[in-house]
Formats: structure tokens, sequence, C-alpha cells
């Protein structure tokens, strides 16, 4: 609860959540950690539609209509607010038209309960479709010096259709904190697979000289280069502790030079990085990666 009062208290604007964090405890936190006058500061961003079991193992998708009003009715309740400023499922349910879902939510706008619907990592095709029925104000999507895949043609598509992208995964799962060392790998990450762990923390060192010679961390500068690529760009920076609020906020407020943003290309060009963002199950399920 502190860390959230900590990034409210620093101007922190936008509080993303899901009803499957913690099997709803995530909401219920955020509810504990709001105070008097802090729920007309704050955009809370949720999703909806990812399934689990007892043992907290995802289970399914379900974006349809009656789950979308379901699931709602329970976030509500969770957060203790009467309103959800960004609604969205957090992946596109293959058995159910987004078109469907996406009128559901709408139904939902129209009612009060929900203030704007938002997309998750999703293609230009179903982002086209879900424009078609309801304007959508923003598309949740990974996007870091390590995922660049959005820029293939989700964002320019975004950007015809006036959608914002929220960029999640900035620090690229860890290693561009720049204090990864190596724990062994990561089942469904690549990226931390054999060879490749070696080849991307080379990329990280290069990308500390740039860092360095600004006087500030890697985090910072990743972070950075994300809110460099567009004004329509918002970044989501996890964190666990009050303590890392504040360098999230250095690294808001840092605006890089044409020179610094040459530098961190060259650092870490694009295709220079070692696997796919996930592991081959993983990604055929993403239909931002069709």
């Amino acid at each position: 609860m502190e860390t959230i009062r900590a990034a409210i208290d620093a101007g922190i604007a936008v509080i993303d959540t899901a009803d499957f964090y913690g099997n709803g405890h995530n909401e219920w936190l955020i509810r504990q950690a709001l105070r008097d006058g802090d729920r007309e500061r704050v955009v809370i961003s949720d999703k909806f539609g990812g399934l689990r079991d007892p043992a907290g193992r995802f289970i399914g998708l379900d974006a349809r209509p009656v789950h979308v009003k379901s699931a709602l009715a329970y976030s509500l309740q969770r957060l203790g607010t009467d309103y959800i400023d960004v609604y969205r499922p957090a992946r596109l349910d293959p058995a159910v038209p987004i078109e469907d879902t996406v009128g559901a939510i709408a139904e939902m706008v129209e009612a009060g309960w929900v203030r704007h619907i938002g997309l998750s990592e999703v293609g230009v095709e179903t982002i086209r479709r879900a424009c078609a029925v309801h304007p959508i104000v923003d598309l949740q999507i990974e996007y870091s010096l390590f995922s660049r895949g959005v820029e293939r043609s989700i964002l320019g598509v975004c950007r015809e259709l006036g959608v914002g992208i929220t960029a999640y995964g900035v620090l690229a799962h860890g290693l561009l904190t720049g204090a990864y060392a190596g724990g062994g790998e990561v089942g469904h990450l690549p990226w931390f697979h054999g060879d490749n762990l070696g080849a991307n923390l080379a990329l990280v060192e290069r990308l500390r000289v740039v860092a360095e010679a600004r006087g500030v961390t890697v985090a910072q500068l990743a972070v950075a280069w994300v809110l460099a690529q567009g004004d329509d760009i918002v970044a989501l920076v996890g964190a666990s502790r009050p303590g890392r609020i504040a360098d999230a906020v250095v690294a808001g407020g840092l605006v890089l030079s044409g020179a610094e943003l040459a530098a961190i290309e060259a650092a870490v060009p694009v295709g220079a990085v070692a696997g796919t963002r996930y592991a081959a199950p993983l990604m055929a399920l993403l239909d931002s990666e069709r």
C-alpha cells in the first residue's frame, strides 16, 4: 500500500491492475491504498478475462459479454469504486469476436461503470474491428528496447486511429534493469536461455556506457527511451517498494537528446536481441504476433 501511496504522492497518475493479479488481491490492495481524494487523482486501468484455478495456474480466457459484466461487477466491489477508467480484455479470446467483447464493455460505458475501453496484445485487424464498434483509448502491449515488434505495423495503425500505447515490459523482464547477473533460465523467456542470455547481457553493458555518460541507470535510460518514442506512449514501470518510485519519476522526466537516442540505437540495434519474447506456444497465443 505504501508503494501505491508514494506513487500517487509523486504525481504518478496511472495504476494498472487485473482482476487475476493475486486472484483479486491486487484490486483489494488498491482499494486499501487509496485515501480520501485519491480516486479523482488517478486513472485505474483494469484487465479481465484471464482465468486461474485455485493453485494460481492460468487455465484459459473468457471475454464473453456475460463474463465482461460479471467480472466488472466483482472488480468494482474489490476496488471500492463506482467506475473504472480503462477496462480491457487481457488477451483476445479466440472463441469470442472482438466486436462482442467491445460491445459489452460499451454497454458498461453507457451505464457509467466504465469511462474508456482499452485493448491488450492484439494485432492490427483486431484493433480496426474494435474501433469500428467503439472508440478505443489505448492498446496495452509489450514495448522496450528488447521488444520492438509493435513498430512493424501496430504502432502506425494505432496512431492512424487515435489509439494511445500503454507500454509494459519496458525493462525486458528485468534484463534492462542493468542489475541482472544471471540466475538460471526462465522457462518461458528465450531471452534468458543458453547463449541468448550472454548475448543480451552484452547489449545491456553497451547501454550502460550511454547511461553512465548521462548519469542515470540503465533502467532509467530504458524507460526514457520508450517515452521518447512518442507523446502518445505511457510506460508502465513496476515497483514493489516505495524507494523505487523516485527512480521511476527520474526516468519519466528525462529528455534524451538526438545524440543520446542515436547512441542507444547503436547500442541495441533493431534485431540485435537474441531470442523471441516468449516460447513458441505462448507466442502463438498472442494476436499481436500474428
